[in-house]
């Protein structure tokens, strides 16, 4: 979940303790914020970054903390696209101005804005969209040197790579639009640059919104097909959420709503997946690996909500939970 929380795309005490607590909290993994690789790619002026390599220190020093609990570090590696350069939640909504830390140009397939209080992004040319590959790898190479052991690409959710893979915002005719090959040719492209860095022996995620929940959109079978085609270039997980790209997409929202793209990827690609959206408890959770229908659960708002969720959960379903010597007396 985006702290909104740093200066210049540096972590801070702030990224200590937060994700730290998470790892205390039993967490098997714990994940950073979307860590922008370009400082144009970031979503808002206060996001975390990884676009240089004195941002690698400060993570080094989070990773080994929460290593020494006994979780995984990783960063989720991103480039916001045309939803760049926008506000933090607290600090109001749409694009902002230059004189407020914005700046511009932002960056998309095609020049179709988000909303109309978002900036309107100017289309890729073939080298900018060779440099963006280029940024994810150099990321991805810094989240090494830092200690992280995970690394998940985030293509969702109406940022860079999901904007080039939806038909309702990549309006392209030449070799990165069009055809579904050629829209998602810049995930491949990706998925492959951050492979030449990231050792085979550390996984590679990749986080989708499954469907666009629009007609004409992104779909789910169009995920299935995606992810078939990243499994030998190297992806382990596929993380599947949805939405993002349409700003009033009517989304039935309840608990466990994107499960069941998690099980259709994972049944029809073969490839291991992971569910995430309002999975808030132990035994929900449980039922969904326990039953196959994905591999792993990721936890975002509940984590916010509860940083020891892990432990309760454990307890719940009568499993000893790994609870730090610190805390011993209280469980």
């Amino acid at each position: 979940m985006c702290e909104y929380s740093s200066v210049d795309g540096f972590a801070n005490d702030w990224h200590v303790v937060h994700l730290g607590s998470r790892a205390v909290g039993g967490a098997a993994v714990v994940i950073t914020e979307a860590a922008a690789v370009t400082a144009d790619g970031r979503i808002s002026p206060d996001d975390l970054g990884i676009w240089k390599d004195e941002h690698v220190e400060m993570l080094a020093r989070i990773f080994a903390f929460v290593s020494l609990q006994g979780a995984v570090p990783g960063v989720q590696l991103a480039h916001a696209g045309r939803k760049a350069s926008t506000a933090a939640p607290w600090k109001g909504r749409g694009n902002v101005p230059l004189e407020q830390g914005g700046w511009t140009p932002i960056y998309g397939p095609s020049a179709i804005e988000f909303v109309p209080d978002y900036q309107t992004p100017v289309a890729l040319d073939l080298q900018g969209i060779a440099a963006i590959v280029t940024a994810f790898r150099d990321g991805a190479r810094r989240v090494l040197d830092a200690g992280g052991q995970v690394i998940e690409i985030h293509a969702a959710h109406g940022y860079l790579l999901h904007s080039f893979l939806s038909p309702l915002s990549n309006r392209r005719d030449d070799r990165y639009g069009g055809s579904f090959n050629d829209r998602t040719r810049i995930v491949r492209e990706v998925v492959s640059s951050v492979r030449e860095v990231w050792p085979e022996s550390l996984p590679l995620f990749i986080r989708i919104s499954a469907t666009d929940w629009t007609d004409g959109g992104w779909t789910a079978e169009d995920s299935v097909a995606l992810a078939a085609e990243l499994k030998p270039l190297g992806v382990d997980v596929v993380d599947c959420s949805s939405g993002g790209n349409v700003a009033r997409a009517t989304i039935p929202i309840g608990p466990g709503y994107q499960v069941r793209f998690a099980e259709q990827v994972k049944r029809e690609a073969g490839v291991p997946t992971a569910a995430v959206g309002m999975i808030t408890d132990s035994r929900q959770a449980e039922q969904i690996v326990a039953s196959g229908q994905a591999d792993l659960i990721f936890l975002a708002r509940q984590f916010l909500r509860d940083p020891y969720w892990p432990l309760h959960a454990a307890r719940e379903l009568r499993v000893e939970p790994p609870v730090p010597a610190q805390y011993l007396r209280a469980f």
